[in-house]
């Protein structure tokens, strides 16, 4: 099948393509599959990785719809939550973070930070308050705006809706293109999930162009089930609102494959363990790529746990997209 080629409205933010690159020692190293690594780090909007593609489908949205002001959520360090704070500061919007958990200390650290530093409204909830009232966190909010005669666009999790994804199945399209250029032809392609978005964009990209390599989310939190059933609902509704012009019919979209690993978790999502760290160093020291210990630290431990343990033994190449998340690091520092 090819890949469609309409598109939606789309506001112009990262620097695109991002690189492709391969991890040559640490292939060696591991001795299995050679590695590559797909540059989504450095998509632009200080340093902001996977969120911003998905932002340009997103945002676009809300501006047709006449928004001045951009409510999203996200834990306390959430990179999507600093990537949309950043992005509304570019486009002169008004940004206001809904944040589940409290800051300890005076001190802000790491995405937060950015957060206050780009001049985003930020409201932060416990962790009890926010999951059971999220939604009508989100209506409060909007609700004040209007009565401020401002026009709030409410944005989900990671911006993992069925606009979101677009963002991904350029990323695919565009990763094919690369992969061409230099003959190459990937077994795997490799992510971190947590919002399900990202995995929900690459997997239907890969579908659309019938190409030869599966999509692998790396669960950063959730399980398996839940991904298939957050991702397959995103491409649902995506065929539902773009499937008529991208003539991409309902049983095609119902055909896509979602494919997680949720084993590489650790103790839940946003804790990090010492294997994982010490990954983390190892990827740094030796090929001075840097990963966070929330999403792409945990993706990328798991691929070098499925390759030590023979799974992936007759893959010749697997693609890791990095999607970056390198402010998320350093609250951590105590830990390393």
């Amino acid at each position: 099948m090819p890949m469609t080629t309409y598109r939606p409205a789309k506001t112009s933010l990262a620097n695109l393509p991002t690189a492709l690159q391969p991890l040559n020692r640490i292939s060696q190293i591991l001795g299995g599959p050679r590695i590559w690594l797909k540059r989504d780090d450095l998509t632009g909007s200080t340093l902001s990785g996977n969120k911003v593609r998905k932002l340009e489908y997103v945002v676009a949205e809300a501006l047709s719809n006449g928004a001045d002001t951009l409510i999203t959520c996200g834990g306390l360090q959430s990179n999507h939550c600093r990537a949309t704070a950043l992005v509304a500061a570019q486009l002169g919007l008004k940004a206001h973070l809904i944040l589940r958990g409290q800051q300890e200390g005076s001190a802000a650290d790491g995405n937060l930070l950015l957060d206050d530093l780009a001049g985003a409204q930020i409201s932060q909830y416990s962790v009890a308050d926010y999951s059971k009232n999220l939604t009508s966190l989100f209506t409060h909010w909007q609700n004040h705006y209007a009565q401020q005669g401002r026009k709030a666009w409410c944005i989900p999790t990671g911006a993992s809706d069925e606009i979101g994804i677009w963002g991904y199945i350029d990323a695919y399209a565009e990763l094919a293109t690369q992969l061409a250029e230099q003959d190459i032809s990937p077994d795997l392609v490799v992510c971190a999930t947590g919002s399900g978005g990202t995995q929900a964009g690459l997997s239907l990209g890969a579908h659309l162009l019938a190409g030869k390599a599966k999509v692998v989310g790396m669960a950063v939190c959730d399980s398996e089930a839940y991904f298939e059933r957050k991702a397959t609902q995103d491409i649902t509704l995506w065929q539902q609102k773009y499937g008529q012009a991208a003539c991409v019919s309902a049983q095609q979209a119902t055909q896509v494959q979602i494919n997680t690993i949720d084993k590489y978790i650790g103790p839940g999502y946003a804790k990090a363990y010492p294997e994982l760290l010490e990954c983390i160093r190892w990827l740094a020291a030796t090929e001075g790529v840097v990963l966070d210990p929330v999403y792409t630290g945990k993706a990328f431990y798991g691929l070098v746990q499925e390759i030590k343990s023979g799974r992936w033994a007759d893959m010749k190449d697997i693609v890791f997209v990095h999607t970056g998340g390198i402010f998320g690091l350093f609250p951590y520092r105590d830990e390393f």
